[in-house]
C-alpha cells in the first residue's frame, strides 16, 4: 500500500479524517486549501478547473464541509465539471468523502459563503447506472451530454444537520448513450 494517497481538499486548520473509507488514519495524505495560511500541500481555488494533478492521482479524496462553498445554485455544468475533476484524478475504485450541510440545517443558508447546497437526493445524477435505469422512466433530467464520468453511491446519509457520502470511482464509466438523441 505504499502508493496509496488520499487527498484532502479545503483542509483549512482540521485535519481529522471524518469519513474512514480504508481505515481511521491518514496514508501518504496531500493537503489542498484555498488560504495558504492553512499551511496545506497546494494552494488552490476549486472553483478553477482543470485541478493540478494528473489522472487516477488518489485512492481517496475527502472534502468536509467545503463543496457547498464552491459552485452555484442551478450551475449545472460547473457541478459536473467539478465531479468529472474528482473522478478523473481518483484511482478506478477509488473513493470521494464528503460532507455538506443537509437543506435542513440552519447553516445550509444561514452561512453567507454558502453558495449551493448538495443534497443526497443530487447524487444520482453522478451515477451512469442510474440513467440507465430512470431515464424515460421516472422524471430525471439527462446530462450525458455533458457528463460522462461515472459513481457509485457507496453511501448518502443524513444526520445531525449533514448530508455525509461516499462515491467510488467506476472506470471506465459505464455510460450509454441512446442512438436518437
Amino acid at each position: 500500500m505504499t502508493d496509496y494517497c488520499e487527498l484532502l481538499i479545503g483542509c483549512g486548520s482540521q485535519k481529522k479524517k471524518l469519513i474512514p473509507v480504508n481505515g481511521p488514519g491518514w496514508k501518504n495524505l496531500i493537503t489542498l486549501d484555498i488560504n495558504s495560511d492553512h499551511n496545506p500541500n497546494v494552494v488552490w481555488d476549486l472553483t478553477n478547473l482543470p485541478l493540478p494533478f494528473p489522472e487516477n492521482s488518489f485512492d481517496e479524496i475527502h472534502a468536509y464541509e467545503v463543496l457547498e462553498h464552491t459552485g452555484s445554485q442551478g450551475d449545472y455544468k460547473f457541478f459536473f465539471a467539478q465531479f468529472s475533476e474528482f473522478w478523473r484524478i481518483l484511482k478506478p475504485g477509488g473513493y470521494l468523502a464528503a460532507t455538506v450541510p443537509s437543506a435542513t440545517s440552519p447553516w445550509a443558508w444561514g452561512d453567507p459563503s454558502h453558495t449551493r447546497i448538495i443534497q443526497k437526493e443530487t447524487l444520482v445524477f453522478l451515477s451512469q447506472d442510474e440513467y440507465t435505469r430512470q431515464i424515460g422512466n421516472t422524471s430525471m433530467s439527462d446530462f450525458r451530454n455533458i457528463y460522462q464520468a461515472d459513481f457509485s453511491i457507496e453511501l448518502a446519509q443524513e444526520a445531525n444537520g449533514g448530508t455525509f457520502f461516499a462515491l467510488r470511482a467506476v472506470k471506465p464509466s459505464r455510460i450509454t448513450i441512446p442512438v436518437n438523441r
